[in-house]
């Protein structure tokens, strides 16, 4: 039996936790619960720290009975992916190089969330230093999708999402550089949001590219994304990359209402290549805009041709640079992220500097798109999660590369540093499907409503995949 408890939202659970109908501790004892029972078969913690959790749970608990109430997430059980220094906690970035890493300081991520009263349950797996997309981590072994224990959860947030999905964490953050907050909601069912670059801060974050990378929720809900990026957005001086923004109430301008919003629809980079039953829910999904009053207009941007170069060449010069000093030292990467480090080493710094001139077009392109319209819909992944140890993904019928074929969709909203949500719309084959939302820079309320909207009209909503097959 799954405790009912555990397969609620934030947004559900803070009202009975305010209310004192559900305590804390009772909540964070039904998470710890389903981890010791499901951890052993999807593996999505790296670290569980359940007496630290129900220590804070206790004073959780204690302050909202003397009515020190904080706030949504006071009381609420989360886990992170392990990325994110918490200090005095051993952070290992999915790696054996950092195993026994200790950070001295906190992300600035990790520290709102204390703050607001948070409740930290231990730290998630992830693709080694978040540079892959299929969690098969060398280090402390593969991360399973729950709704099919053979098959990869998405990286490289890919814990996050798994643990999600199997409700062993009420809600989550992860890293995107290339789509690793999308890919893993696409693939796990749930709902990963990606904010505009600067929204959120990095401090005491990992970094893998640094102009690419950005900090973003990952939760069961669209509602829940809003609350969480409430929280951990804003002003961050100890992130050089940060932006000043006012506080957006973005849970309160859920309306629901699509009417009129010009949402475009980029069939040449964004459609090419579609599994036929990724694109067949992602139309019905286009077809669902449409009938609650959405404006579909076909939008091209011709200069996403070299969103790929441009992608790769960036991410990997960046990466090989933070890993240099490790790799000549030949430290103990996983052959892949080694592989990729060693071919970052060999881009020349012309081919660097002339991808991001390429860089400047394909952004100006997107600026000129939401001249037209408010929003891009897209799916987020061309394909379902293939099988673990893959090394390509199967789009009608075609062995594609599954490196390639995962950051293609997702990669833009890096590069331009765009805003994205992934949510459910639907299942393929028993499979989950991401839908894509891309917004224009610092409109997340326009994304997170078009999406909330959607949410409220598909039948994927509420549905999890079938854990008693290993309860």
């Amino acid at each position: 039996m799954v405790d009912e408890l555990i397969t609620k939202s934030v947004d559900e659970l803070s009202g009975l936790v305010k209310s004192r109908k559900v305590s804390p501790v009772e909540l964070t004892d039904a998470v710890i619960r389903q981890t010791e029972k499901c951890n052993a078969a999807v593996n999505a913690y790296i670290l569980q720290t359940p007496e630290k959790a129900r220590a804070a749970a206790k004073e959780a608990e204690k302050e909202i009975m003397a009515g020190n109430y904080r706030g949504t997430l006071h009381g609420i059980p989360m886990a992170v992916k392990d990325i994110f220094y918490v200090k005095g906690e051993v952070t290992t970035m999915g790696s054996r190089i950092h195993k026994d890493f200790v950070p001295d300081i906190e992300s600035t991520a990790v520290s709102k969330l204390r703050d607001a009263g948070a409740i930290f349950t231990g730290k998630l797996n992830m693709h080694e230093y978040a540079y892959g997309g299929s969690n098969n981590n060398p280090h402390f072994g593969p991360c399973h999708n729950p709704w099919d224990l053979a098959r990869i959860p998405g990286g490289s947030s890919g814990g996050s999402g798994a643990a999600l999905a199997a409700d062993m964490t009420i809600a989550s953050l992860g890293t995107d550089t290339a789509g690793s907050v999308r890919i893993p909601a696409a693939s796990c069912g749930v709902v990963g949001l990606k904010p505009t670059h600067g929204k959120v801060s990095k401090y005491g974050v990992f970094p893998l590219s640094w102009s690419l990378d950005h900090v973003g929720p990952m939760t069961k809900t669209v509602k829940d994304a809003a609350l969480l990026l409430e929280v951990i957005s804003g002003y961050d001086e100890k992130d050089p990359t940060s932006v000043h923004t006012d506080p957006v109430a973005y849970s309160k301008l859920l309306t629901g209402s699509v009417k009129n919003l010009r949402i475009g629809v980029n069939e040449n980079y964004y459609f090419r290549d579609i599994d036929s039953g990724v694109e067949e829910l992602v139309r019905k999904a286009i077809q669902a805009f449409k009938g609650m009053g959405a404006v579909i207009v076909d939008i091209d941007i011709p200069e996403l041709v070299g969103a790929e170069y441009v992608e790769r060449v960036t991410s990997a010069a960046e990466a090989s640079t933070i890993h240099h000093d490790n790799l000549r030292a030949k430290a103990a990467f996983g052959n892949d992220v080694r592989v990729m480090l060693e071919f970052g080493e060999l881009i020349p710094a012309v081919d660097y500097l002339y991808a991001q001139q390429l860089r400047r077009s394909v952004c100006a392109g997107f600026n000129r798109a939401f001249e037209r319209v408010d929003l891009l819909i897209a799916p987020t992944l061309a394909f379902t999660a293939p099988i673990i140890g893959s090394r390509t993904a199967q789009i009608n019928g075609k062995e594609m590369s599954l490196m390639q074929q995962s950051i293609r969709l997702t990669g833009p909203a890096d590069l331009t540093g765009l805003p994205a949500i992934s949510l459910p719309c639907g299942l393929s084959a028993g499979l989950p499907v991401g839908l894509q939302l891309i917004g224009p820079a610092f409109k997340e309320d326009v994304v997170l409503n078009a999406a909330y909207a959607f949410e409220q009209t598909n039948s994927m909503r509420g549905r999890k995949p079938d854990l008693t097959r290993f309860l």
